[in-house]
Formats: structure tokens, C-alpha cells, sequence
């Protein structure tokens, strides 16, 4: 079976291989009689994006100016309430993940789980003890903690007042709470950016909110010293010259991730209605994604494939699904047919 993005390797010894959604090539190897083109809602990237300002040639023939980027960590800073000497821009925050381990001495890592499977996998190929947790109580002495806000793949949140108590803890015995607030713009959620200080780092991502994956961009927030040791880390013109164009863009235009918000609220709300007319239990989810049990869910995850309909699928839990939104009304209409 698929290991899902919510799926934990062990401690220690090995980092596991984490699959990831949006693998159409895996799919079409699964169900090639399937018919195209596939609706894949194996993500949790808003289906409907973001419009890309039209771009100067030059972005794409120069490397990236200092004042470019510069533009771009402001509106960051601004969207996210952010101190501007803490943000850091990276090609996704996935290398940012990959990033923080390499920084720190080998510790021992408590990761809140399950949840996105490469934070666990981050850190063991730095040569840290992981270990996954259930909950902000079972982090025992672990020096650094790991936590998905709103979580993958089950919505979870936590109040900000028990995340920064945590991390005064870890910080008065020089650890760190790493914060992913990766589904947090369209959630009702108090982020930590704010916040951001010795102890706490907090990652956003841009790409799910913007829909725009392709163009790799994420966020660090930290203190101004961590801030600079992770840039040093990725090194010269990290962020390509459209990307941070697009960003910069986006980010400063408020009303639109306002509307988004709203829209994909109401999406994830006919989602649920629909997975319950086929018979399943919503168990979690945020605004780009719904997790669900069916009384057979195996089955239907080979219904929804064979009728070109990649979903989400779990290891240690068959019986459940994970489905992003789908991104018109022919593909509602589609997916609508196969839950009945």
C-alpha cells in the first residue's frame, strides 16, 4: 500500500521513504485503464489558484536581485505579522524541513503525530532520536519538538498559549519548537509568526494557499540569528526570479487570500456533505482537504482510481481517505457519481 504523508518511520535508526500526493505517474501505473485526464485530489494545494501577474522577460534571463528579494520578505512579513530580520525565503518549505536539522547538535526529537511524514524523516537522516508523540504531553525531554498546526493529515490545532508555553520550556533549556503552519492562512488559527523568537521557528508554506506548488516558495520565521544560519545554509539566490515576483504579489493582496478563504471553507463544507452520502465519516481536515472512514475503504479507493480519481490513501489505517478539493464542477460532478 501507498505510505500517505501521515505515515511515521521509527526512531533513530533510518529515515522511512515518504510518498507524497500529486504522483499522477504512480497512479496511472495503479489504474492504467483509467480514463484521462485524472482529477488528482491526493493534495491539499487550493484547486483553485492564485492569477500570476504577467512577468518581465528579464526575471528569467537575471539572477535575482538583493532589492527582489527584499520586496519579497516584506510582504511576507506583512501577511504573516512577521519581524522582517526573522523571515527567510527558501524554494519551498520542504528545504526548510530539510534544513533545521543541520543546524543543531544531535538531539533528541519529539514529533506530534501522526502527521507529515518528512518531519520525522528530516531529522533522523540529520542523525537525531525521533520519536513520535501523540500530544504536547507526551514530549518528555525531548530537546526539540516538532508540531503540524493545523495538522496533516486530521486538522488538529493547538492553542497558541500551549504552543508558547512549550516553547519558554524548551528554550529556557536551549531547544526549540518547530511550528509548521503550513494550512494555517485559510484556517481560523492563531499563528505564532508573531511570536517567532529564541525557541520557536515557524514554517509557512506558500504553495497551498496559492495553489501555486510549481513555483516552490516557502517561509521561516525565527529569530534574526537563526533567520541568518538558515539562509547561509540555502545559500546565494535561492528563490528564482518569477517566484519571488508572484510571491510578492500575492502576498501583499490581502482580499484575495481573504475570498479564498471563504470559498474553500464553503468547498470543504459540500465535500463533507458529499462523503457523507456515500457513507463516510469526516474524522478531520482544514479548508483544503478532508479526511474521512468508509466502511470499505480500500474498495473505494480502487473505485475512485478506476475512474481516474486519485485520493489519499493510509498504511496503518485502510479504511481511510484523504480528499483535496476538486477544482471545477465537472470534476464535483465526477467525484459526486463515484460516492453514490
Amino acid at each position: 500500500m501507498v505510505q500517505d504523508m501521515g505515515s511515521q518511520g521509527g526512531a533513530g535508526g533510518g529515515a522511512p521513504v515518504v510518498s507524497h500526493g500529486g504522483d499522477l505517474d504512480a497512479a496511472r501505473s495503479l489504474f492504467p485503464a483509467a480514463p484521462e485526464p485524472w482529477i488528482d485530489l491526493s493534495t491539499g494545494i487550493n484547486p483553485v489558484p492564485y492569477p500570476c501577474p504577467p512577468l518581465a522577460a528579464s526575471l528569467l534571463q537575471r539572477l535575482p536581485a538583493p532589492g527582489d528579494l527584499a520586496a519579497l520578505l516584506g510582504a511576507a512579513a506583512a501577511a504573516y505579522g512577521a519581524d522582517p530580520a526573522g523571515i527567510v525565503a527558501a524554494p519551498g518549505t520542504q528545504i526548510l524541513i530539510e534544513t533545521l536539522p543541520r543546524l543543531r547538535p544531535r538531539s533528541r526529537v519529539a514529533v506530534v503525530s501522526p502527521t507529515y511524514a518528512e518531519h520525522a524523516a528530516a531529522w533522523a537522516r540529520g542523525g537525531h532520536a525521533v520519536t513520535a508523540v501523540p500530544d504536547l504531553e507526551g514530549v518528555g525531554g525531548a530537546e526539540v519538538v516538532v508540531v503540524v498546526n493545523p495538522n496533516n493529515p486530521d486538522g488538529r490545532a493547538w492553542p497558541a498559549a500551549d504552543l508558547l508555553a512549550l516553547a519558554e520550556r524548551l528554550r529556557a533549556r536551549g531547544g526549540l519548537l518547530v511550528v509548521d503552519e503550513a494550512f494555517a492562512d485559510l484556517e481560523p488559527v492563531r499563528s505564532l509568526c508573531s511570536d517567532a523568537g529564541p525557541g520557536l521557528v515557524v514554517l509557512r508554506s506558500f504553495g497551498k494557499t496559492y495553489g501555486l506548488a510549481g513555483i516552490r516558495l516557502g517561509f521561516a520565521v525565527a529569530e534574526a540569528a537563526l533567520g541568518r544560519r538558515i539562509a547561509a545554509a540555502l545559500g546565494p539566490w535561492a528563490v528564482s526570479g518569477p517566484a519571488l515576483a508572484i510571491g510578492r504579489a500575492a502576498l501583499a493582496d490581502l482580499p484575495w487570500r481573504e475570498a479564498a478563504a471563504l470559498a474553500r471553507r464553503a468547498d470543504a463544507g459540500r465535500l463533507d456533505r458529499m462523503i457523507a452520502r456515500g457513507g463516510g465519516r469526516v474524522v478531520g481536515g482544514t479548508a483544503l482537504f478532508r479526511t474521512a472512514d468508509f466502511p470499505d475503504g480500500p474498495a473505494l479507493f480502487r473505485r475512485l482510481g478506476g475512474a481516474g480519481i486519485y485520493v489519499r490513501r493510509f498504511a496503518e489505517a485502510p479504511q481511510r481517505l484523504r480528499f483535496g478539493l476538486p477544482p471545477d464542477k465537472a470534476a464535483w460532478c465526477r467525484l459526486s457519481r463515484i460516492l453514490r
